[in-house]
């Protein structure tokens, strides 16, 4: 395949991964976590950073009620279960895409390997709130602490990818003036 071709590749790949990533994220936001939001007054545990306690996942099951966490388990968990793939997969095409001239880029490396381990907490954090919901009211403590550690870490390695992708892209504007070339 021809540098040129490659370009093309990655970026279309990029494109299309991300457009797809955005769409499943707007859905999520706009719909499912703010329908979540709604019915509960709290913030689902998918928009909590910092992580959270057994007394808050506590109260955030009991507020949603029987059709909030039915609603958790077939409308957001089903989205959230597509868009870490999504998401990783637009991180590291687009790694791939700025850094193509530079393959054994250790920045490059790392970048791709923290949008797949950002995608693995995602998930593991899903089937921690799903085992949250499926297993209300009895809700052990070391469930909570353990999907509330992969929130958090999840949202740090999403965060150090996206770092990667901005400083990737940068180096490649600084490389090239921001042209393709072929």
């Amino acid at each position: 395949m021809t540098t040129g071709t490659w370009v093309r590749y990655y970026g279309l790949a990029t494109f299309g991964f991300g457009t797809a990533g955005v769409t499943i994220y707007l859905l999520m936001i706009n719909i499912t976590l703010a329908h979540l939001e709604t019915v509960s007054t709290l913030t689902p545990f998918d928009m909590r950073p910092l992580g959270y306690g057994p007394q808050e996942a506590a109260a955030l099951l009991e507020a949603l009620g029987e059709e909030g966490r039915v609603y958790y388990l077939t409308r957001q968990i089903p989205l959230d279960t597509v868009y870490p793939a999504l998401l990783a997969l637009t991180l590291i095409f687009a790694i791939c895409w700025f850094r193509r001239d530079l393959p054994e880029s250790k920045l490059a490396r790392v970048g791709v390997w923290a949008s797949v381990g950002a995608a693995i907490l995602d998930y593991a954090e899903n089937l921690g709130v799903a085992a949250m919901i499926l297993g209300w009211p009895n809700l052990p403590d070391h469930l909570i602490h353990a999907t509330s550690a992969a929130t958090v870490a999840k949202s740090g390695t999403t965060t150090v990818a996206f770092l990667l992708v901005l400083l990737s892209g940068a180096n490649w504007v600084a490389r090239t003036g921001g042209r393709l070339q072929y």
